[in-house]
C-alpha cells in the first residue's frame, strides 16, 4: 500500500513522464500499481472498489466522523441522505480516491463503480435510479458535457454530482448549466466538501422535481378550471324581459362543478325553459352526469321536446350514462308562457321553489313525480301557476337548506329557507340570492356549514314601463 500511495502522490505533483520515475522496482506503471491496489486494505479497512467494474461495492464501516462534521441524525425525513451512489469513473485510482472520501464523508451509501457511458446506462437501465451519481467528464465513450447530457436523459430523476481536473473548474460550470447539481475538483475536496456535495445533490434534485410536480399540478389545476367554467352554463335567451340571476357552489374543495344543474333557454315561440336538477352523491362522476344531463336537457327543449317527452328521454341517458345502478337525479323544469302570467311547473323528486310577490315570499310544492332513474315505468305531471305581476320564482338544490342548524340531525329544511327568506323579500333579485346564500351558511356555520353542492336560479319578468 505504500507502494501504492507513493505511485499516487508522484501522479499528482509530478508530470506524467517524471512519474514513471517513482514507480517502485517490479512494476510498468502508475495505473499498473492503482489497479493493482484496488482491492487491498489500508489502515484495517476492506478497499470497497470492485475490481469488477458494475457491481456494488461492499460497505465498509467509516471512521467516526468529527463533532459537528457528520448528518444531522435529527433531521427531517426529507433531508435523508441517498442510499446508493454511482461512481462512473475510468481510472481505478481516481476510483479508489473516491471510495475513501466518501467512507471518511459520513455518507452512508453503497458504492458502484463502472467505468464508462455505456456501462452508467445499463446499471441505471436495470436497477431504480441511484441516490447520486458521482461523473468524470474524460470517459472511453463520451467527453465533456455530452457526458451529462446523455446520463440524465438515460436517468432524469438522478441527482449528478461532475468530476473535474483542476485546470477544468469552467466545465464543471458549464456541467451544472446543463442540468448537474454540482460540480467537485479531484483532489481538491475534503470530506467533509465531498459529503456535502453529494447530500445537497441529492437535495437539489428532490426540489427540483417537486417544483416541477407542482408546476404540472397548477397547470392541471388551471385546465381543470377553464374547462369547469367552460361547462357552467349561459342562459340562452334573446329577450330582454326576462331578469335572471344564477349561483353555483359546488360541495367538493377546490371544484368549480358538482352533480348540481342548472339552465335556461328562450325558444322560438317567446316560451323561456328553465330546469335546476342534483345528481345524487358529490364526485367527478356524478358532475360529469350533471353536465350530461344538462346538455341533453337544452338540447331536447331546442329541438321542441314537450317536457313529458323530454322526461322520458332524460332518464334513458342518465340510465346509459350513470356509473352506478342506484344512481338518480332530481330536477324542476319551469316553462314560462310568453304572455308573462303563467308558469308551467314539473317536478321529479326534486324539493319546491319559493315564489316571490308584493305579498311576501310562499314555497311552492306542486305535483310532484319520482326521481329521475329511481322507479321503473315513473309518472310525472304538470302544473300551471299564474304569476302575480312583478313576481319572481326561485330554484334551488337540496344543499341550500339541508344544513345542520343543531347538535342532532336537525335541520334548516324548506320551510326555514322560506322563513330566512321572508325576511329579504323587499331586496333586489341579486341581493336576494346573495342574502340568502349568506343567511344559510351562517345558520349552518357552526355545525358544520353547507356541505352539499348548492345551486340557485332567480327568474323574474321585468315590470313594465
Amino acid at each position: 500500500m505504500a507502494d501504492y500511495c507513493v505511485a499516487r502522490l508522484c501522479r499528482q505533483i509530478v508530470s506524467p513522464g517524471q512519474a514513471a520515475a517513482c514507480v517502485p522496482p517490479g512494476w510498468r506503471s502508475v495505473s499498473q500499481l492503482e489497479e493493482q491496489f484496488v482491492g487491498c486494505t489500508s489502515r484495517g479497512w476492506a478497499v470497497t472498489v470492485s475490481a469488477r467494474p458494475g457491481e456494488p461495492a461492499p460497505h465498509r464501516h467509516a471512521e467516526p466522523a468529527a463533532e459537528g462534521s457528520g448528518p444531522d441524525r435529527d433531521s427531517p425525513e426529507w433531508l435523508a441522505e441517498p442510499d446508493t451512489v454511482l461512481l462512473v469513473e475510468d481510472d481505478a485510482g481516481d476510483a479508489l480516491l473516491v471510495e475513501e472520501l466518501l467512507a471518511d464523508s459520513g455518507v452512508q451509501a453503497s458504492l458502484t463503480w463502472v467505468r464508462s457511458l455505456a456501462e452508467a446506462k445499463e446499471v441505471t437501465a436495470r436497477t431504480p435510479a441511484p441516490g447520486c451519481v458521482l461523473l468524470d467528464l474524460h470517459l472511453p465513450d463520451v467527453q465533456g458535457i455530452d457526458a451529462v447530457t446523455q446520463l440524465l436523459a438515460a436517468a432524469p430523476s438522478a441527482p449528478v454530482v461532475v468530476l473535474t481536473g483542476l485546470a477544468e473548474e469552467s466545465a464543471g460550470l458549464a456541467a451544472v448549466a446543463a442540468g448537474a447539481q454540482d460540480y467537485l475538483i479531484k483532489g481538491q475536496a475534503p470530506p467533509d466538501v465531498f459529503g456535502r456535495a453529494i447530500r445537497y445533490a441529492a437535495q437539489r434534485k428532490q426540489v427540483e422535481q417537486a417544483s416541477a410536480e407542482l408546476q404540472v399540478s397548477a397547470l392541471r389545476a388551471e385546465e381543470n378550471a377553464r374547462l369547469e367554467r367552460a361547462l357552467l352554463p349561459t342562459p340562452l335567451i334573446r329577450t330582454g324581459d326576462l331578469e335572471v340571476v344564477t349561483r353555483y357552489r359546488p360541495g367538493r374543495a377546490h371544484a368549480l362543478l358538482g352533480g348540481d344543474f342548472y339552465d335556461v333557454v328562450e325558444t322560438s315561440d317567446g316560451t323561456v325553459h328553465a330546469v335546476i336538477g342534483d345528481v345524487c352523491g358529490h364526485g367527478v362522476a356524478e358532475a360529469a352526469l350533471g353536465v350530461c344531463l344538462r346538455v341533453a336537457w337544452r338540447s331536447l327543449v331546442l329541438a321542441g321536446a314537450t317536457p313529458l317527452a323530454m322526461m322520458g328521454l332524460l332518464e334513458q341517458l342518465l340510465m346509459a350514462e350513470r356509473a352506478d345502478e342506484y344512481v338518480f337525479a332530481t330536477l324542476t323544469h319551469l316553462a314560462f308562457s310568453a304572455d308573462h302570467q303563467h308558469v308551467r311547473l314539473l317536478r321529479a323528486g326534486h324539493p319546491g321553489l319559493l315564489l316571490r310577490s308584493h305579498a311576501g315570499v310562499e314555497l311552492i310544492e306542486g305535483a310532484a313525480g319520482p326521481a329521475v332513474g329511481l322507479v321503473p315505468s315513473p309518472v310525472w305531471t304538470e302544473t300551471e301557476l299564474t304569476l302575480p305581476p312583478g313576481a319572481g320564482l326561485v330554484l334551488f338544490t337540496d344543499g341550500l337548506f339541508e344544513g345542520r342548524t343543531g347538535p342532532g340531525s336537525e335541520r334548516l329544511g324548506e320551510h326555514g329557507l322560506a322563513g330566512l327568506a321572508a325576511d329579504l323579500a323587499a331586496l333586489p333579485s341579486a341581493a336576494f340570492v346573495d342574502a340568502l346564500l349568506e343567511r344559510t351558511e351562517a345558520v349552518a356555520g357552526q355545525y358544520g356549514g353547507l356541505a352539499d353542492d348548492v345551486a340557485i336560479v332567480h327568474l323574474r319578468w321585468k315590470a313594465p314601463w
